[in-house]
């Protein structure tokens, strides 16, 4: 990020602090309901969205309007709302969507703030699990859970041989490309739940995740919370996490080389 000049860390974050608690308030006032779900996928396919996702937006989006006007916003809903301004706001209102109409608790409210097309802070917020994950700089990154905020710092002094893996291909990698990486396979010991995965990896709970199909909404708010976390983060070709797709996130540098190199052969 060199060249860069994002500034006031400590009004956003203290923002997104605010917000995580007003979206997980309104999720039990105004969302936690039936629903009824609709596919939107004009081709083929199945991609759920519900009036909850909308809503969250919607009331992310007002949120953001009456604090800072002037900022671009992108969100998975309502598209991009587009200013002359260098800050843009990422939003997913529901990450796991799948999960959140199924009744699964690890479905998030994903935010980022963009500085020049890159995001320097994040917020991954659990309403069901009531807690959520928010960096406050470049080097500090918090959970926030039962009133009581504790450091993220991720399992840096892990071995490749002791690691634990999870992943999700997302139906992106057919049968015969899954073949060829079979040592991936062999590692994938550990499910993988949506955002929280990539979050729990910032705990040391788990030292590596890959995901297929990210978009940018997925996977920008979590970049910044796994930096901070001392985590490392690419896609699968090792190139900025920034262009999405599929995504490779571990605890230290050496074991993201190991596992980047297992992947080469349908990357």
């Amino acid at each position: 990020m060199r060249g860069e000049k994002f500034k006031n860390y400590r009004i956003y974050y203290n923002f997104l602090n605010k917000l995580a608690k007003e979206l997980t308030r309104y999720y039990y006032k105004k969302l936690d309901r039936p629903f009824k779900v609709i596919n939107k996928s004009k081709k083929k396919g199945y991609d759920p969205v519900t009036l909850a996702d909308r809503d969250f937006e919607k009331f992310i989006r007002s949120k953001i309007k009456k604090r800072f006007p002037d900022h671009q916003v992108i969100g998975e809903e309502f598209g991009h709302k587009k200013t002359k301004s260098d800050y843009t706001w990422v939003l997913d209102p529901i990450d796991g969507t799948r999960s959140f109409i199924i009744g699964n608790p690890t479905w998030s409210n994903l935010i980022s703030l963009n500085y020049k097309g890159k995001p320097f802070i994040g917020l991954a917020n659990f309403p069901k699990l009531n807690k959520y994950y928010l960096n406050s700089s470049k080097k500090l990154a918090y959970v926030f859970e039962e009133g009581k905020k504790r450091k993220l710092k991720v399992n840096n002094k892990i071995s490749y041989k002791g690691m634990k893996v999870a992943g999700a291909f997302h139906g992106w990698l057919s049968l015969n490309n899954q073949k060829k990486i079979p040592k991936i396979l062999k590692l994938m010991q550990y499910p993988c739940f949506d955002a929280l995965t990539y979050c729990q990896l910032c705990e040391g709970r788990i030292d590596v995740v890959l995901q297929c199909l990210n978009q940018i909404w997925d996977i920008h708010p979590i970049i910044p919370i796994v930096k901070a976390s001392g985590g490392t983060i690419t896609t699968w070709k090792n190139e900025d996490a920034i262009k999405a797709g599929n995504i490779l996130v571990s605890a230290n540098k050496t074991i993201h080389n190991k596992i980047l190199k297992l992947l080469k052969p349908v990357r």
